[in-house]
């Protein structure tokens, strides 16, 4: 799935995306590092993949997008239901 993340900061803005330790392995996000628009721009488009490789259930992760210069972050909870 992909996702639309709206920029928050009055400039432009380096980006690194990644899922918290505790989140399932098999959650992964790209572009993991990338450059966001300033407040009211093009929103920075992220793809979220999930290669569960035979685990089945309700398979959960915390997407944490930091933004460094702004000393801020993000975060989205994602689940995905693998059968």
């Amino acid at each position: 799935m992909t996702i639309a993340v709206k920029a928050v900061c009055m400039t432009f803005e380096d980006y690194y995306a990644a899922f918290s330790s505790d989140s399932h392995p098999s959650l992964s996000v790209g572009p993991a590092v990338g450059r966001m628009d300033r407040r009211g721009g093009e929103p920075t488009m992220l793809d979220i993949r999930c290669t569960p490789n035979g685990a089945s259930g309700q398979l959960t992760g915390d997407l944490v997008i930091n933004l460094p210069e702004d000393n801020s972050k993000i975060c989205y909870k994602i689940t995905v239901n693998s059968l």
